[in-house]
C-alpha cells in the first residue's frame, strides 16, 4: 500500500491528519503538482482524473478521492473513529463532512484556483490547461467563505467540535478549509469567536502539523 501525496496541496493533508489522528503509516510517493508532474503519463495510468491523493493498494487497486480513502483506513482501523461509531453518530459526521467539503472547500477552491497565479490557464483541478481564471469566481468565493465562516460560528457556538462532541473527520475537513483560504489571503473574521476558538483548538492537535 503507499500513498500519492504532496506535502503543499490541501486534500493530501486532509488524508494525512487522518492518518495522524489514527496513529496509521503509510509509505508515501510525492507527486510535485507545482510542476505539473500529475499531468505525466506514468501517473494519468494511477489516476487518469490526475488529482491526488490517490490510495493504491497491494493488488493495484487506486482510491483516488480524499475522503473514500479515510473511508478505507477507517475500516481497516476503526479506533479512535472519526467517522462514527453508531448509525445515528455517522449520519450527523457525514452531513457535516459533506457540508464543510461543499460550503468550505469548494468554496475555497473556487477561490483559490481562481486567485493564485499559479493556476492561470487550468482553474479546474486536474486539467493541464484551457481553463482560465475568472475574476468574478474570486468575489464569489470570498462571498462563499464568508458564509461558510459564518454557519460555521453557529455551530461551533454550542459545540466543542463541528458535528458535536467528538473530533471527527469534519473537522478536518472544515480545518483544511480554513488553511486552504489563506493562500487567497482570506481568514476567519473577528467577529466569529467561536469558529477562531475551535481552528485555534485544531491547530494545537498534533496531527495538524500532518
Amino acid at each position: 500500500m503507499k500513498l500519492y501525496d504532496f506535502e503543499l496541496a490541501p486534500n493530501p493533508r486532509r488524508v494525512r491528519i487522518f492518518l495522524a489522528e489514527k496513529g496509521v503509516t503509510i509509505p508515501t510517493v510525492e507527486v510535485n503538482t507545482r510542476e505539473r508532474a500529475q499531468f505525466s503519463p506514468e501517473f494519468g495510468k494511477i489516476n487518469p482524473f490526475r488529482t491526488i491523493p490517490v490510495l493504491e493498494l497491494d493488488d493495484g487497486t487506486c482510491i483516488g478521492d480524499s475522503v473514500a480513502i479515510c473511508r478505507y483506513i477507517e475500516v481497516l482501523h476503526p479506533e479512535p473513529p472519526l467517522m462514527g461509531r453508531d448509525a445515528e453518530a455517522q449520519a450527523v459526521i457525514e452531513m457535516w463532512e459533506r457540508r464543510a467539503e461543499l460550503e468550505g472547500m469548494n468554496a475555497a477552491g473556487e477561490l483559490v484556483r481562481n486567485f493564485a497565479p499559479m493556476f492561470e490557464d487550468r482553474a479546474i483541478a486536474g486539467v493541464p490547461s484551457g481553463f482560465p481564471q475568472i475574476p468574478a469566481l474570486v468575489e464569489r468565493g470570498k462571498k462563499r467563505m464568508a458564509r461558510f465562516f459564518e454557519m460555521w460560528d453557529q455551530q461551533l457556538a454550542d459545540n466543542a467540535f463541528v458535528a458535536g462532541p467528538v473530533f471527527s473527520i469534519a473537522d478536518i475537513t472544515a480545518f483544511i478549509a480554513v488553511e486552504f483560504a489563506k493562500r487567497a489571503e482570506i481568514t476567519i473574521p473577528d467577529h466569529c469567536k467561536h469558529f477562531a476558538r475551535w481552528y485555534e483548538s485544531i491547530s494545537q492537535r498534533p496531527s495538524a502539523k500532518a
